[in-house]
């Protein structure tokens, strides 16, 4: 019987392992999409750096479960939760947002579809941000998250709202040790609302930076972009859990996690692949539905 290497429960993690069959897995109902601490509801996580289960899934293929995808412009709302005065982060991270939509690199979204044969846009638009200033703690479970989104009264179903943290803030169901980000919705205020975490990697360089240096001089913000374009394209896809993803439980940006494809080097020395809205970024690859394989842009090989 063929095996995979997931975290305690689904997060493909740094340092926990365990085995278990390959075979299919209902991200949506798995117990295996439970976190560590079975705080709330399933999620799923971009995995830490070194995870070796994301790597053995890119000869998998990805198909389709019967969930819904998310249609037309997707509006990304930031919440920036902690301390963020004086971070060129707030610059960065706004500008990719806003480049997103409509870039080759996102039309790689666009080969997936829901029941209706209806495809994934490709659009993104960015809505906005608000702050929260450590309303909840720097200590976060996963209830406690949520939390500071319901906080905002989100409305916006066709919609992404991310929660950016401090570098001083801990996720505690696996920030740093078995992922860097992750995607889920619930139920808000009578609707459905889609929701991520982005923890920042300068809180644990050597598990959620792919480079100490990044291409905008902000190591944390360069790799949070990455990790803000990975929880997006799942999120996009797959915004139920239950549509778009692998035997192995993967969903399409996992299946590309930590590659980067063709990279050239900025004036700092730093590595990117892509050039969005004039800003240069080193953003992971995404899984073409289509094609069944990694690409940097619609089209690319590479």
């Amino acid at each position: 019987m063929m095996m995979k290497l997931v975290s305690s429960v689904f997060a493909a993690g740094l340092f926990v392992t365990a085995c278990v069959a390959d075979e299919d897995i209902d991200p949506a109902t798995s117990s295996q999409t439970q976190d560590v601490k079975s705080e709330t509801r399933p999620k799923h996580v971009h995995p830490a750096k070194g995870d070796a289960g994301g790597k053995a899934g890119r000869t998998v293929a990805i198909s389709y479960h019967g969930g819904p995808v998310m249609t037309g412009t997707v509006n990304i709302h930031y919440i920036w939760y902690g301390n963020w005065s004086g971070n060129t982060a707030t610059t960065i991270l706004p500008a990719l947002a806003s480049s997103l939509g409509g870039s080759s690199y996102e039309q790689i979204n666009a080969t997936y579809y829901n029941g209706s044969g209806t495809h994934v846009s490709g659009n993104i638009s960015y809505a906005g941000s608000v702050n929260d200033n450590y309303s909840q703690g720097t200590a976060l479970s996963d209830a406690q998250i949520e939390s500071i989104v319901a906080a905002q009264n989100p409305t916006d179903t066709n919609a992404l709202y991310m929660v950016l943290t401090s570098a001083d803030v801990n996720a505690t169901s696996g920030f740093c040790t078995q992922y860097c980000g992750w995607h889920t919705n619930a139920t808000i205020n009578g609707r459905d609302i889609k929701y991520a975490f982005i923890g920042n990697p300068d809180r644990c360089p050597s598990a959620c930076e792919e480079q100490t240096t990044g291409p905008n001089g902000n190591a944390g913000a360069d790799g949070m972009a990455s990790i803000i374009a990975h929880e997006s394209e799942e999120a996009i896809s797959d915004p139920d859990l239950n549509a778009w993803y692998d035997r192995q439980g993967a969903e399409n940006a996992d299946k590309c996690a930590w590659t980067f494809g063709t990279e050239q080097t900025a004036s700092n020395g730093s590595k990117y692949n892509l050039t969005l809205g004039g800003r240069n970024f080193l953003i992971q690859r995404n899984w073409n539905a289509s094609t069944q394989g990694c690409q940097r842009v619609l089209g690319s090989t590479n």
